[in-house]
């Protein structure tokens, strides 16, 4: 399977108001990105860590009915802040809002802030990915079970990079996989995440698309993440302004391609 290659934008919702968000979806749209991103936090990631902040679902909801043809999605949701039902009902419904357009971007969790001024049990990595590994089946589960079930089957980006566990989780329920790190590390994990494929059963190889982060222009890193197996290339903004001009670029890059 040859997928195409994909330009993503994920637009950070922190140190901005919602009309600044809401116009940076609008002009990503027009400059033809693939996908727009958001992420499931509570607070800011950089800069002021008391800063303006949105929630991520509620805001997904908006997207969908804003958008006409980009894909939408968190990078990622944070599975712990819901439970598995109920975050497949939110995505179900997000689904028909956007008429099938929702990519379920999720992770296991990690930034203890969250947890703590919102009143999770923040445990330990192995209990975070542990109980991600037991949301999935649930999370598929719910959606069988739906009346009316989703618009189609939707896709489901799993974000981390642990070798032992997180791959593995990858490799049994994931169509597509975010990884962090530069080219060589997405290249060594993939292998890794290939072995976790055949230990259950599953072409990953095939079955799994490679996401990445990029931060610089094409020229200095579209090669080696193409080289590396990667479609789906994200770039990163943030409030206030959200600068899309690198964004352009690898949307640019993408049309030359073609």
């Amino acid at each position: 399977m040859t997928l195409p290659v994909r330009i993503g934008v994920q637009l950070q919702p922190q140190h901005a108001d919602y009309a600044q968000i809401r116009d940076a979806v609008r002009r990503a749209e027009d400059l033809g990105v693939d996908v727009i991103f958001n992420w499931d936090h509570f607070f800011p990631l950089s800069g002021d860590p008391d800063g303006k902040h949105f929630e991520c679902w509620t805001m997904l909801a908006a997207w969908a009915e804003q958008t006409e043809r980009v894909e939408i999605g968190a990078l990622v949701t944070c599975n712990s802040y819901r439970n598995p039902e109920l975050l497949a009902d939110m995505a179900r419904t997000v689904d028909h809002i956007s008429g099938g357009r929702l990519i379920l971007g999720i992770g296991a969790g990690w930034f203890e802030k969250d947890y703590d001024e919102f009143g999770y049990e923040f445990g330990t990595a192995g209990s975070r990915i542990a109980d991600l590994a037991d949301a999935l089946p649930r999370i598929k589960a719910r959606w069988a079970a739906s009346n009316p079930a989703p618009t189609r089957e939707i896709p489901i980006l799993i974000g981390g990079g642990g070798e032992r566990k997180t791959l593995r989780v990858v490799a049994e329920h994931a169509d597509a996989w975010h990884s962090f790190g530069d080219a060589p590390t997405l290249t060594r994990k993939s292998a890794i995440l290939d072995e976790h494929g055949a230990a259950v059963g599953r072409d990953t190889a095939t079955l799994v698309e490679r996401s990445v982060a990029v931060s610089a222009p094409p020229a200095e890193q579209a090669a080696a993440f193409l080289d590396a197996g990667a479609t789906l290339l994200t770039v990163s903004t943030s409030g206030p302004d959200y600068d899309l001009s690198l964004a352009a670029q690898w949307v640019a890059w993408r049309d030359a391609q073609r």
